[in-house]
C-alpha cells in the first residue's frame, strides 16, 4: 500500500510549494518477498536439473517441463509457462538471478505481492506463446519473465514522470539501452537465445503493466500529502484476462485448421 509518512499535529506545516510537497509525501514499499521465493524456487530447480543429468544421465525436468513446439502441439500446455523455473547453465541461472534481484526488488516493492507475481506469470507466459508459434527450438529460463519486468518498470516511469521528475529521461534511456542491448545480442551469428521470448515477455508484462500497474496521484490528508496507487482490484483482473486471453488466442492459430 501507498502511504506517507506521518507528521505530528504539533509539527504539521502551513500551505507548501510542489517542491516542498515531493519532499513531504513519501512511499512505503513492500518488502520483496515473492523475489526472494522465486529467486530460491529457481535455483532449487536448477540444482535438480543438475543431479538429475548427474545420476540419471539425461535433464529430466527439461524434458518434461521445457518449451517444446511438438509437445505443446501434443496438448502439453503447460510448457508454455513452466520454462520460466528451468536453465541450462550455471551462467544462464546466475544471470537470470542477478536481474531477477535487481529488477524484483524493485518492482514487487511498488506492484506488491500478488500483483508482482500476476505480473511475472503472465510474462512469462507472453513469452512462451511467442516463442512457441515464432521459433522452432526448445527454450527455457525466466529471461522471458524478466524482460516482462524491464517493460513493467519503463511503464512504471512513463506513466509516472511527474514523481520521478529529471531522472524519469536517464531511467528511461538506462532501460531501452539494457532491452536493445539484449536484442542486439540475440541477434548475434551463433547466438541461442530465445528472442521471440524475450520480446514476447517485453510485450505481455508492458501490456499488464500499462492496464493494471501503479498510477499515482498525489492526494491531501489532514497530516501530510501521500502517494496514492489509484488502481482497482478490478484493473487487474481486466488485464489478466485481456492478456491472458489475448496471448492465448496467439497459441491457438497452430490448432486451427483451415
Amino acid at each position: 500500500m501507498l502511504v506517507s509518512e506521518q507528521i505530528p499535529p504539533e509539527n504539521q506545516p502551513g500551505p507548501e510549494s510542489p517542491g516542498q510537497v515531493r519532499r513531504t509525501a513519501a512511499l512505503q514499499l513492500e518488502r520483496p518477498i515473492v523475489t526472494y521465493v522465486l529467486m530460491g524456487v529457481i535455483a532449487l530447480f536448477f540444482i535438480a536439473q543438475m543431479l538429475f543429468i548427474q545420476f540419471v544421465g539425461f535433464d529430466f525436468l527439461a524434458a518434461l517441463l521445457s518449451k517444446s513446439q511438438s509437445a505443446i502441439l501434443a496438448g502439453q500446455f503447460w510448457r508454455l509457462l513452466t520454462p520460466v523455473l528451468l536453465h541450462g547453465s550455471i551462467l544462464h541461472v546466475g544471470l537470470n538471478l542477478y536481474a531477477l534481484w535487481i529488477l524484483g526488488r524493485q518492482l514487487e516493492g511498488i506492484y506488491g505481492h500478488w500483483r508482482f507475481l500476476v505480473l511475472f506469470l503472465v510474462a512469462g507466459f507472453g513469452g512462451n506463446v511467442l516463442s512457441f508459434i515464432f521459433s522452432r527450438y526448445n527454450s527455457l529460463g525466466s529471461s522471458t519473465a524478466i524482460f516482462g519486468l524491464l517493460a513493467a518498470e519503463v511503464l512504471l516511469i512513463l506513466q509516472n514522470k511527474q514523481f520521478f521528475g529529471p531522472r524519469a529521461r536517464p531511467m528511461l534511456s538506462n532501460l531501452m539501452f539494457i532491452f536493445f542491448l539484449n536484442i542486439a545480442i540475440g541477434l548475434t551469428p551463433g547466438s541461442n537465445i530465445d528472442n521471440f521470448g524475450h520480446l514476447g515477455g517485453a510485450i505481455a508484462g508492458g501490456l499488464f503493466a500499462f492496464l493494471a500497474g501503479p498510477k499515482w496521484e498525489l492526494q491531501f490528508g489532514p497530516n501530510a500529502p501521500r502517494v496514492q496507487d489509484t488502481r482497482q482490484k478490478s484493473d487487474l483482473w481486466i488485464a489478466v484476462l485481456i492478456v491472458v486471453i489475448g496471448f492465448g488466442l496467439i497459441a491457438a492459430v497452430p490448432f486451427i485448421r483451415f
